[in-house]
């Protein structure tokens, strides 16, 4: 655990990631969930959560962390529980969201490559159950976190800011404990994630060759497929996500790599101009921005989404103009 930047950058970021993330991740999960953007309704569930996901990561992370420490430094949130309870619920939504992406990811790959599994698998009942488990044990794997933290100072009894015990770093099971973090989220997922998304772009290039040989055949001619149309709308989705969930997380992957094999410490932040720390807080500032991306990719992917967003955006203007009328 590192103090995080802080300067006129980080508030100018921060403050515009808080800005745009909240009302993007809320008007998301209201589209998404009237179900009207002709996704199936397991994958509308995982999309609805993974948004959740990360608009609890946006007011956790950015606002009541980051933001709070910049521009209200002695607040509640600065106590000693107060600092708890946001840095285990920021570890909560962040590993959360990384997790169903993992999940989604998995569940697309069933859906197109397991013939025999999908049917039962890629269903509604069964995205809920996984979402469950996901959550639970992120949960679970959490609870450690509210151990390790002792006061910083107290005054009139108030005992204020969050620093580790100095048991932690002597300790072979929270040292055990803290590297776990990191490879559990993101290298794992990082992993995961690039995997899946090899072995089903592998398997849908050779059933479109399959496809294509078959129907030239049969029909004699290439007409519009309305199944691999269907397959390519949702491959696009799971690429583009994916996509920026593994370019968005790669300098953070790169940082702790760093540390690990040259056996140096995370940098401070009292040195701005420190590469090190740099290319630290670079890797945070990307890593927070993937939770707002999500709302641009169904934007950019989705036509009935699209719709249904310039609707919303239309809504009040057009009511504004009735009341005037």
């Amino acid at each position: 655990m590192h103090a995080p930047g802080n300067g006129p950058v980080f508030a100018i970021y921060y403050t515009i990631l808080a800005v745009f993330g909240v009302p993007a991740n809320l008007v998301t999960i209201v589209i998404l969930s009237k179900g009207k953007c002709g996704l199936s309704k397991c994958i509308t569930l995982y999309l609805v959560f993974m948004a959740v996901a990360d608009f609890l990561v946006i007011v956790t992370v950015v606002i009541l962390s980051r933001l709070r420490a910049i521009y209200f430094p002695d607040s509640f949130f600065s106590t000693t529980p107060g600092c708890t309870l946001i840095l285990v619920l920021s570890w909560v939504s962040k590993d959360t969201s990384v997790w169903l992406t993992v999940a989604f990811a998995f569940d697309r790959f069933t859906a197109i490559c397991g013939l025999k599994l999908r049917l039962r698998y890629c269903t509604e009942k069964t995205a809920a159950v996984v979402i469950g488990i996901v959550f639970m044990l992120v949960c679970f794997k959490n609870i450690p976190s509210f151990f390790p933290l002792e006061p910083m100072y107290v005054t009139d009894n108030v005992p204020w800011y969050c620093v580790i015990k100095s048991s932690y770093y002597t300790s072979v099971a929270w040292r055990i404990y803290d590297w776990q973090r990191p490879v559990l989220n993101p290298c794992v997922p990082f992993l995961l994630i690039l995997l899946l998304n090899m072995l089903t772009v592998r398997h849908i290039l050779a059933a479109s060759r399959a496809r294509r040989r078959l129907r030239c055949q049969s029909n004699g001619e290439n007409k519009c497929d309305p199944e691999m149309e269907s397959r390519r709308k949702s491959i696009v989705l799971l690429m583009v996500i994916s996509g920026c969930f593994i370019l968005l997380r790669l300098i953070y992957l790169v940082n702790f790599l760093r540390v690990q094999i040259t056996g140096n410490t995370y940098a401070s932040g009292v040195n701005s101009n420190d590469p090190k720390f740099i290319l630290q807080e670079s890797g945070h500032m990307l890593e927070l921005l993937g939770s707002c991306i999500n709302s641009c990719v169904y934007a950019a992917t989705q036509t009935r989404f699209r719709g249904q967003l310039t609707f919303a955006v239309k809504y009040p203007i057009n009511l504004i103009k009735k009341m005037f009328n």
